[in-house]
């Protein structure tokens, strides 16, 4: 069973998300986990300017998926960070090159599950999401979110990211906070919820 997380991150929060999501996600027994960037769209004087090209280099590694890959997981959690309650434009990028697996039903029956980052509390933590759902389910999806059997949605000690609709983070106005141990809880705990729920449909 394959599981990939596919992410796009300028500053490397969603990269600490993604390596969460991807940690829980190889708890499940059989899951062969892999991550996958999204090809950047900014241009390398932009990204030095804005400190991006210092931030992105700590994953460089990281392999850049190309949109045909995707047909070949049985689940795909996907990672980004808002751009004003949306998706950003890499990612929108990505699977506006999706209409060949659309056309093939090639994208029918895998789960799907997403998870952001934004700014400040109430910045598209759950819009970015559920709109980044719409995408999924015309390609037929089975979407997945985070239930409330994890305990890290309903901790009120902090402030804190995370939604029944997927794990999150808050960056800052100054992108200067870094996800903390709660949030990446709910990240691991995706991972784990996805890949066991993606087991138990490939064993249908």
């Amino acid at each position: 069973m394959k599981v990939y997380v596919v992410f796009y991150s300028m500053y490397g929060h969603i990269h600490k998300l993604a390596e969460a999501v991807a940690e829980g996600a190889r708890k499940v027994e059989g899951a062969e986990v892999s991550l996958f960037q999204v090809a950047e769209l900014v241009p390398d004087a932009a990204l030095e300017r804005t400190g991006a090209k210092a931030a992105r280099d700590a994953f460089a590694e990281i392999p850049v998926i190309r949109p045909e890959q995707l047909a070949e997981a049985d689940a795909i959690i996907f990672g980004t960070p808002t751009r004003f309650g949306n998706m950003c434009a890499q990612m929108r990028n990505l699977l506006d090159q999706t209409g060949g697996l659309w056309a093939k039903g090639a994208l029918i029956g895998k789960v799907g599950s997403v998870f952001t980052s934004t700014g400040t509390q109430h910045g598209g933590q759950e819009t970015t999401i559920t709109s980044f759902h719409t995408t999924l389910l015309h390609h037929g999806f089975v979407i997945v979110g985070v239930p409330y059997s994890c305990q890290g949605l309903v901790n009120m000690d902090e402030i804190t990211g995370g939604s029944p609709y997927g794990a999150s983070t808050l960056a800052g106005s100054d992108g200067k906070r870094q996800p903390t141990e709660n949030e990446l809880s709910i990240a691991r705990f995706q991972g784990e919820h996805v890949a066991q729920v993606a087991s138990k449909l490939a064993a249908k």
